[in-house]
């Protein structure tokens, strides 16, 4: 899968503040995102990331 910094991720699962949508922070073997709603940042292995994303957009893309 192709993630770069700052593109924005929908989850499958919510986060508990109810936003589905993730800002990407940091690429390579983990991948750490910031909710979009409460500011909540994680890290994720990128293999539980990748299989957990449902939708990117890209930074070039309108939301």
């Amino acid at each position: 899968m192709d993630l770069h910094l700052h593109d924005l991720v929908e989850l499958k699962k919510p986060h508990p503040c109810g936003a589905v949508r993730w800002e990407i922070l940091r690429v390579g073997m983990d991948i750490k995102l910031r909710c979009q709603g409460c500011g909540h940042e994680l890290m994720l292995p990128r293999s539980k990331a990748e299989k957990s994303i449902r939708k990117v957009w890209t930074k070039e893309e309108p939301t």
